[in-house]
């Protein structure tokens, strides 16, 4: 960053000290900040014809008032004025609320330029500004930016002018030659100002594209870079494969590996044979077969001499791991043993023992895994299961374990794949995308809530069957902000409904001991319908349970209203998920509808994100994704996808180290602190 750029903000003109904290809100504090504080949108001042505009697009038109306008008042002093006005040939409603001034201020055959939203199925215009007579605006295309505070946008344009009048001279070029030619970029200096102060909506684009691609770049050059140096600094855990031996267990798992499968088991064995550590995300769908694929890499470690590890959120899912990696590795011999908080005393002692010598090869465990006391005697491989339910601190614990041990982390969230370049971009990705042959695939219908007697006698035809039921509920008692039906009360509505069924019930305050209980009598078919709220999500595997019936839908988001129907269609029989939902938004009934048209999680969680735009589908806080001032990584994602991989040719060739062009990325690489080792953001 240039040292002139670097200085405090109030050595530009006009911005004084009290002005300075009214920027320090906006997250500008020095001169850069303010030049790269860059317009959110623009308003378009040009007049249109309305026959070319879109629904609730923003648009400008000029016309004639037709009618007297007419106020109506509601509530504490707010209002509605609407007038008919004549644009071209149509006839259309202009609303004015809160502004029943305007009434005097307009008279029949006035001639007004009316600037707002569009509603073309009513036929109107929300209008936010308007004047006297058919004016074009001076400035048609206009930047908007956020402000807070007492910051006028005014009054930050002009700091903003004078920010690059004073220093635009100090903006260095930090992109090389060959990109701004090979991609028909504008010069750095350039896309700002026009980004600023576009003449046309041309310009704007591609300013905005110059910006789009620098910043993509920027942060893959990060990740790419300090994956390289983790690389090469790391030195893994090498496993000497017996590729025969291997071969032979997978011909003798109960079924056959699916391509997808086949793939990714390669994929992840090569990373183990490297003598660089592993650092891999294997995605895969609810039911689409990890655990099997974690059982073939376990079993390659155990074999080349090491321990494995597998760490999952909760015990339940512990036992369940343990129960079916026993019956797939015990036959040749391996050790696989449990590890879990409830575990005391004397067993505990005993278990940590064997841990510790070696006699066991393969621990199943919660966090308990990384409590203090637990050693292992050569640990090579650890894998943790839903790898996004803990803590950046906790996973690497589990890995400090060992000595550099290969590192897998497994989940069943569908992350489309242009998040997960940016979020895992310091990883390999590995995806099962193809589902294990015979799989039914789960019926799922949306119904509303006044059809509930029809889906009770559903489930009641699957209960007569031998079936079972999951009945999930989004809170767990009445709370006043929310109408939503809370799993005590449909718990008791269904014990009143079903006399002769067991209900269960789940939900997050019960003692631990207590929901494991519920869990056992629900897979041993001692209660035929669990009431729980999403407790259930991860992991449970019911074979006998046909029916999910999800309350209140709406309030869920696609992807974990796909997690909860991967509860069900485990076993033979044909199951069905079954959406009570009255949703009011057009979001909202677009998440239902796309719920019933695929079982496909990848799918799904790319139109959810197309919906819902990325900082939502991680939560902002959890996302991992950086703060782009410019870029969209869901509506950029071919640019991300190219810079990424010049970014990756970038680290990997020789001259971008040593030549002169590439300096200003090196120098932006050194102060991210990526090339002395340091732990990304």
């Amino acid at each position: 960053m240039s040292t002139t750029l670097n200085q405090p903000v109030t050595v530009v003109k006009g911005v004084g000290e009290e002005k300075a904290k009214d920027l320090k809100l906006l997250g500008i504090q020095t001169v850069q900040d303010l030049i790269e504080y860059y317009p959110y949108r623009y308003e378009d001042y040009r007049l249109k014809d309305l026959s070319e505009v879109k629904h609730e697009e923003r648009v400008t038109v000029a016309g004639k008032v037709h009618t007297e306008p007419v106020v109506r008042y509601f509530g504490k002093r707010k209002s509605r004025l609407s007038v008919r006005v004549l644009v071209g040939s149509l006839l259309i409603t202009a609303v004015f609320f809160n502004r029943a001034f305007v009434k005097k201020q307009l008279t029949l055959g006035d001639e007004i330029t009316l600037t707002g939203k569009w509603d073309q199925h009513r036929m109107t215009l929300t209008v936010s500004e308007y004047k006297k007579g058919v004016q074009e605006n001076s400035k048609p295309f206009e930047p908007v930016y956020s402000v807070a505070g007492k910051m006028t946008v005014k009054a930050l344009k002009k700091m903003i002018y004078e920010a690059v009048r004073q220093f635009g001279d100090a903006i260095e070029e930090n992109l090389p030659e060959q990109f701004l030619i090979q991609y028909k970029l504008l010069p750095k200096i350039e896309a700002i100002k026009r980004l600023h102060y576009p003449a046309n909506f041309e310009h704007a684009k591609q300013a905005r594209r110059r910006i789009v691609y620098e910043e993509f770049l920027l942060f893959q050059l990060k990740m790419q870079a300090f994956r390289k140096h983790q690389r090469e600094q790391a030195m893994g855990t090498t496993h000497v494969v017996d590729h025969q031996q291997v071969e032979e267990f997978k011909k003798q798992l109960p079924f056959p590996l699916t391509g997808a499968q086949q793939r990714v088991v390669t994929e992840i064995i090569n990373d183990m044979t490297s003598p660089h550590r592993m650092n891999r995300l294997l995605q895969g769908d609810v039911g689409s077969g990890k655990t099997v694929v974690a059982a073939i890499c376990m079993f390659t470690s155990v074999k080349a001499g090491f321990q494995a590890a597998l760490m999952v959120p909760t015990e339940i899912l512990a036992e369940q791991h343990v129960e079916s990696l026993k019956q797939l590795l015990e036959p040749h011999g391996l050790t696989v043993e449990l590890l879990s908080g409830s575990l005391k005393g004397k067993k505990r002692t005993e278990r940590l023992e064997r841990i510790a010598n070696g006699e066991v090869d393969v621990v199943v465990g919660t966090h308990a895994l990384i409590q203090d006391d637990v050693y292992f005697h050569k640990l090579g491989l650890v894998i943790t299961d839903e790898q996004h339910r803990f803590g950046v601190e906790q996973r690497r614990v589990l890995r400090d374990k060992g000595e550099n041990p290969d590192v897998l982390f497994m989940t069943a969230t569908p992350i489309p794949r242009t998040l997960a370049i940016s979020v895992f971009g310091d990883m390999d990705v590995s995806i099962i995308d193809e589902m294990p042959a015979g799989r039914k695939e789960i019926e799922t219908y949306w119904a509303k809530h006044d059809m509930l007697d029809r889906v009770l006698s559903f489930i009641e035809k699957e209960i007569e069957k031998g079936r079972q039921a999951y009945v999930i509920c989004p809170l767990i008692e009445e709370s006043e902000k929310l109408d939503v039906q809370n799993a005590i009360d449909v718990h008791a509505i269904l014990q009143q409904h079903f006399k002769s069924v067991r209900v269960g019930l789940m939900h997050g305050r019960l003692h631990p001991d207590e929901k494991d209980q519920v869990m056992e009598d629900f897979a041993e078919n001692k209660s035929q319908i669990l009431v729980s709220t999403t407790v259930v999500e991860v992991g449970v595997n019911v074979p006998n349970a046909t029916m999910m019936v999800i309350y209140d839908a709406e309030r869920f988001g696609v992807s974990q209203l796909h997690q909860l129907r991967g509860r069900v269609g485990r076993g033979e029989h044909q199951s069905y998920c079954i959406l009570l939902a009255d949703p009011k938004s057009e979001v909202g009934k677009e998440r239902m509808r796309m719920m019933t048209e695929t079982n496909d999680g990848f799918e799904l969680s790319q139109k959810d994100l197309e919906l819902r735009g990325p900082g939502d589908f991680f939560g902002q806080k959890q996302s991992g994704l950086p703060d782009f001032k410019v870029a969209d990584v869901v509506h950029d994602y071919r640019a991300l996808e190219v810079a990424r991989d010049d970014a990756s040719n970038l680290v990997h060739s020789d001259s971008f180290w040593k030549d002169e062009q590439y300096l200003p990325l090196r120098m932006y690489l050194e102060e991210e602190g990526v090339l002395s080792g340091e732990k990304l953001d």
